[in-house]
């Protein structure tokens, strides 16, 4: 079967099915697009896999709305290539399709030793960066450096995404304003609600509903409840009040959801019974309704009680809210963070075995040669980047992209979600007003060096020859 050819119907794997589809770090090998696998065989069989490559991961253009990107999910791509092998059931599977029957057998004996042997170059997590600058560099192998871009993509594409949302709601609600993460139900797996939780935490979130990921990360998590509580507990003891009792007595003080039926009318209840020492309010959510309107309502009967606000919250309602003069103390933000528009980085070769290559299609233009970013900040304040080659002679701004691999191995253990959240929020802090808040198209703050630009053309006639 050829790699264009789609299976006939009921085709049984060899691999046992697996229901769940859960995914283990024995199952990176396969978790790739096919063409990954048949573009590795064919270097082999053109002896050119061994071949040293260098591929970027960058953005050409920024999602609508985007002045920055903050830079998210490194480690879980580190992650990734210090577990890729392949097993011989994943082998066997794959002579199994039929689709590398034209194949020498030292393809599979080069999938049997597989083991990443490459470098990995990238800025650290939480930092900013812009359209057109790499993310992170794989130097490997021709075959490996290939095999490695799908998962590559998804992790950073990903969880880019959500950080950079998460900055750009921080700086929109300042320090005060808590955030909490809701967004597992929405997001596009149980995979990606851990990473999504991950990303919003260390890029200005306080915390995160998703109890695995916060198990995972060795933090709190967080919650209130659902109207189904509400509704339960009221259809058995006969009131909203007798169900806000039984929740408290369980969870004292925890926020309590008042709009299941009647927001003001709930708040009255709360106001009266903490008046007559009954309860003792922690807090209160509001999901649906008028939110700006309702929470200044609330606030002159719960005086002194923080107000959180959810319901499908993103950037415009934050702002429409702040506008009206809502009394919000905390969003619970879930669907518009984990879901949308998502950045679309591309992962290329820049580099094979010493000679710059790079992409002409009309609009999707790569820019040749392994590069550096060299940052320019002046009284802490960011002024401008520098794109350039690595063997240029270095400029005096800050060099971005870091050793994290060397030859499959580690140079540093892994960063601390807080000091990646340190990061982002120094950073984000570091751009000027129209970088920071602008939701406008902003000219480039990335300029290209003249080498990174001479070698440009030179590799564009080379092609053209």
């Amino acid at each position: 079967m050829s790699p264009g050819t789609l299976p006939p119907p009921g085709l049984q794997p060899s691999l046992d099915q697996d229901q769940s589809l859960s995914i283990a770090p024995t199952d990176y090998s396969l978790l790739t697009d096919l063409y990954q696998l048949t573009m590795a065989a064919c270097y082999q069989q053109e002896g050119i896999d061994q071949r040293p490559a260098s591929f970027e991961l960058t953005v050409r253009r920024l999602p609508e709305g985007f002045t920055y990107l903050v830079a998210m999910g490194l480690a879980q791509v580190v992650d990734y290539l210090q577990n890729l092998q392949f097993t011989s059931e994943q082998i066997a599977y794959l002579q199994a399709s039929g689709i590398f029957a034209h194949i020498p057998d030292s393809f599979w004996d080069l999938l049997a030793q597989a083991q990443f042997q490459g470098d990995l170059w990238a800025v650290p997590e939480g930092t900013i960066v812009f359209a057109q600058e790499p993310l992170l560099r794989i130097e490997a192998p021709l075959w490996q450096a290939q095999l490695v871009e799908t998962f590559v993509l998804n992790t950073i594409n990903y969880q880019t995404l959500v950080a950079t949302r998460s900055a750009r709601l921080r700086e929109l609600v300042g320090p005060d304003i808590a955030l909490l993460e809701f967004g597992t139900r929405r997001a596009f797996s149980p995979q990606a609600s851990v990473w999504a939780a991950r990303a919003a935490l260390a890029a200005g979130f306080n915390a995160t509903s998703n109890v695995l990921a916060a198990a995972k990360l060795g933090v709190k998590p967080v919650g209130t409840m659902a109207h189904a509580l509400v509704m339960a507990l009221a259809a058995t003891t006969g009131s909203e009040a007798a169900a806000f009792q039984a929740f408290d007595r369980s969870f004292p003080q925890a926020p309590l959801l008042i709009d299941t039926y009647d927001t003001i009318a709930a708040a009255r209840q709360l106001a009266k019974m903490q008046r007559s020492g009954e309860m003792q309010i922690g807090g209160v959510r509001i999901d649906s309704g008028d939110l700006a309107l309702l929470s200044q309502q609330v606030r002159q009967l719960l005086p002194g009680v923080p107000i959180y606000a959810s319901g499908d919250v993103d950037e415009q309602m934050v702002l429409d809210l702040q506008a009206a003069g809502a009394c919000v103390d905390g969003y619970g933000i879930g669907t518009k963070l984990v879901t949308g528009q998502p950045v679309n980085g591309v992962y290329k070769l820049v580099e094979l075995d010493g000679l710059p290559v790079m992409k002409e299609s009309s609009g999707k233009i790569t820019y040749p040669g392994r590069k550096q970013i060299y940052r320019y900040l002046e009284d802490s304040v960011f002024q401008s980047d520098e794109l350039g080659l690595i063997d240029q002679p270095a400029p005096v701004g800050q060099p971005l992209l870091q050793p994290i691999l060397k030859a499959g191995r580690a140079i540093a253990d892994p960063e601390p979600l807080s000091t990646i959240a340190a990061r982002s929020r120094t950073q984000v802090a570091s751009l000027p007003p129209n970088l920071r808040r602008s939701s406008t198209l902003e000219p480039s703050p990335v300029r290209f060096s003249t080498a990174l630009l001479s070698l440009t053309e030179r590799t564009r006639h080379h092609h053209e020859a």
